[in-house]
Formats: C-alpha cells, sequence, structure tokens
C-alpha cells in the first residue's frame, strides 16, 4: 500500500485537475493499432512523455483521464504518434526514443545508464564495466546493472540464496583457513574452511550463475525480425542485440543505416525471450 507521503504527492499533483479539452480531438484520432505516442510541450514542442501501446486511441484517452498527470496534461499542446506493425516493434522504439529524446515526464527509460555485468574467469567473480568489454558476444557474463553497487548487490543475494562464501566471492576478507561468521551459522557450506571442496564450491556458484548468464548474440551478422499486424508489416533490424530501426519490406531493410550504437540492456530484454522462444521470423541480412 502506498504510504502517506506518497499519497499526499500524488493528491498534490492531481490537484486541479480538468480534463484537458484542448488534446481530445487529436487523441480520439489515433488509429486503434499499435505505435508509439509523444505529448509534446507547448514550449518548442519538446517531448514531455513518450509512450507505447497495441492501441494507441485507447491507452492516449487514458492519460487524458489520469488527474495524476493534470501537470503534464496542462504542459501539452501536441500529439504526435508513429505507427508500429505490433507490440515488439513499438517497445523497441519506445525504449530508443526515450532514450534519444529525454522526455520530462518518463522515468524508467529515459537514461542509458552505466551498464555493469559479473564476471567468471578462472573461478574469480569481478564487475566489468560495459566499456570494458564486449556484452553482444564475451562468454562468462552475467546479469546487467546499472551500478557497480548493484552488481555487488545481485551477487551478494547470490551467495545467501545458494550459501555461497562472502570471502571466495570478494565480498569480504577472511584469514586464510578460517572460517567464516557466515559459515558457523550454516549460511555458507564451508569451504572457506574445508567442509566444502573449492571445487564443489566453484561449481555451485558456476549453476547459480548461469541463471544469469547473457547470451550470445545467437546469429552471424545483421538481421531483421519480421512482425505483422492487422495495419501493416514491419521489419526490425538488430544486430547484437542493438536496435537500429524498422523497415516497412525486408529490401529496404537491408538499406537501412546501421549507426553506432551502445548495448542497451532493455532492448536485450525485450528481444531476447521473443528470439529464444522462436517467436518471429528472421531473415538474415
Amino acid at each position: 500500500m502506498p504510504s502517506s507521503a506518497q499519497a499526499a504527492r500524488r493528491s498534490a499533483r492531481a490537484a486541479g485537475y480538468v480534463f484537458p479539452e484542448h488534446l481530445r480531438e487529436q487523441a480520439q484520432a489515433l488509429p486503434a493499432h499499435p505505435g508509439v505516442y509523444t505529448f509534446h510541450g507547448r514550449e518548442g514542442g519538446l517531448p514531455l512523455y513518450i509512450g507505447k501501446s497495441i492501441n494507441l486511441r485507447t491507452r492516449v484517452m487514458d492519460h487524458l483521464r489520469t488527474a495524476e498527470e493534470a501537470a503534464m496534461l496542462r504542459q501539452s499542446e501536441r500529439i504526435s504518434h508513429l505507427p508500429m506493425a505490433g507490440d515488439l516493434g513499438a517497445q523497441l522504439l519506445e525504449a530508443s526514443m526515450v532514450k534519444t529524446q529525454k522526455p520530462l515526464y518518463n522515468r524508467l527509460l529515459r537514461r542509458l545508464p552505466r551498464q555493469f555485468s559479473l564476471r567468471l574467469y578462472r573461478g574469480e567473480v569481478s564487475v566489468m564495466h560495459s566499456a570494458e568489454v564486449d556484452l553482444t558476444s564475451a562468454p562468462m557474463l552475467y546479469g546487467i546493472y546499472s551500478s557497480e553497487r548493484a552488481a555487488r548487490e545481485a551477487l551478494r543475494r547470490l551467495a545467501d540464496d545458494n550459501r555461497l562464501c562472502y570471502s571466495l566471492l570478494g565480498l569480504e576478507r577472511l584469514p586464510q583457513g578460517r572460517p567464516c561468521f557466515r559459515s558457523m551459522l550454516r549460511q555458507c557450506a564451508g569451504a572457506c574452511c574445508g567442509k566444502e571442496t573449492l571445487a564443489e564450491h566453484q561449481q555451485r556458484l558456476a549453476d547459480a550463475l548461469a541463471l544469469l548468464e547473457i547470451v550470445e548474440w545467437p546469429y552471424a551478422g545483421p538481421v531483421a525480425i519480421e512482425e505483422s499486424g492487422a495495419a501493416m508489416r514491419q521489419f526490425h533490424v538488430v544486430e547484437g542485440w542493438i536496435y537500429h530501426g524498422s523497415a516497412k519490406t525486408l529490401a529496404a531493410a537491408r538499406r537501412l543505416r546501421r549507426d553506432d550504437a551502445v548495448f542497451d540492456r532493455d532492448a536485450y530484454r525485450i528481444l531476447r525471450k521473443g528470439l529464444s522462444d522462436g517467436e518471429w521470423a528472421v531473415h538474415p541480412l
């Protein structure tokens, strides 16, 4: 349940809400199909909020009826949209546009943060920055985190869940051969003091990390992912888990310029499940 402070902030945001009649006609004119929409501000038409939906008209009308968004609605002058074939393209385009345009009222997708992963190499776990390693192909990388601290906290949770030793994972210092405090509480299986072999500890660590492993890009190069909807068909160009844009034909997808881009954990998460499940037709480029 929301706290009293959260409720107060929500109430303050909703204060003075009046249905934005100046946006009604634009919202009702939107298609009932998938796509990405943008609320533009009165000051220079800058983007205030970017979102996606499988039904643009219904989703935008929901915004207009949301009292908690009164401030954003009062500042909005225009609503634009980009139609997409389906939810996949809408998700990819939304994530890309939010990071590029940085709209004021988007929170979750707005920043492309520094990205870190856990790396297992020769039995040792370390935290790697995305600038230090190619996340699209490097093996033995696990998880994608926004900070080194978040990566270490994830490793700590992994140790707690699997009775792994903090000292052997580099989470705390301990004199060699001395049991750690967690082993005395039976929260560590005892690899630090000989109750478990290092090989056994290493295997349990590898098994636990496997659930977080970053999957290597499964194709030799760029591909076009075909998506068909009621109103259109599109080909989404992706290489190394990086989304480069969409085209209406396969020939146009082959001509689409693939600019330098960085690994985006949002695009990775959007694409990984569908590709592993064989959800879409994939055309090598």
